[in-house]
């Protein structure tokens, strides 16, 4: 039976996943709002009032689990001359190559994007929310500025989508990584192959 070593705390994975369902929740609800043909998943939310009504209650939910998230990982997400280079040979991984890349901490370059992606798309999701939020928040913004904050916030929406395809599509891909966020725990076979300066540095912390 191959040996396992602890990657998440289970705070961090209920939280991830906490996070998650939030994010399904507002993504069905907006998506009923951006174009007639989802407005059928209003129906999971109890109708079409409902909907608006808990849209931008599951957005500030999110991003409140997700900032709990950011602290606890951002560390860990510093960009370094490492990772400039392991973008470079990214067509190398992608061609089945992982050998040629170079070695990674516990988030390769791939994740530390995806997670600045993720940062930068709720803040201005957040922020562009309340400028159209009504009946509380809107009034007090010109409709010039509210038609703008929509814009923005559909485009920072459709950016998460794409980000969050991306990351369960990478952590599918890898094969091992989903127990990760499961149980908590992954083999050291896996984590030598894929994040090996994360493995030595667990092993020189026992």
């Amino acid at each position: 039976m191959p040996r396992l070593i602890r990657r998440y705390n289970d705070g961090t994975r209920i939280n991830h996943w906490f996070v998650a369902l939030l994010f399904l929740c507002a993504a069905f609800t907006g998506l009923a709002f951006f174009h007639p043909f989802f407005w059928p998943l209003t129906a999971l939310f109890g109708g079409g009032v409902w909907s608006k009504i808990l849209h931008p209650f599951f957005g500030l939910l999110m991003v409140l689990g997700f900032v709990i998230l950011f602290f606890q990982v951002w560390k860990d997400n510093f960009w370094t001359r490492d990772d400039t280079q392991w973008m470079r040979r990214s067509p190398r991984l992608l061609g089945g190559h992982e050998e040629d890349m170079p070695p990674v901490g516990k988030y390769n370059a791939g994740q530390k994007m995806v997670f600045w992606v993720f940062a930068v798309c709720l803040l201005v999701l957040l922020v562009t929310g309340f400028m159209f939020w009504q009946p509380w928040f809107a009034e007090a913004f010109p409709i010039l500025v509210r038609r703008i904050a929509v814009l923005l916030h559909a485009f920072a929406a459709f950016v998460l989508v794409l980000g969050v395809i991306i990351h369960v599509y990478a952590a599918i891909w890898v094969k091992g990584s989903v127990s990760a966020m499961t149980r908590g725990l992954v083999t050291t076979t896996w984590a030598r192959r894929h994040h090996p300066v994360w493995y030595r540095k667990v092993n020189e912390d026992k």
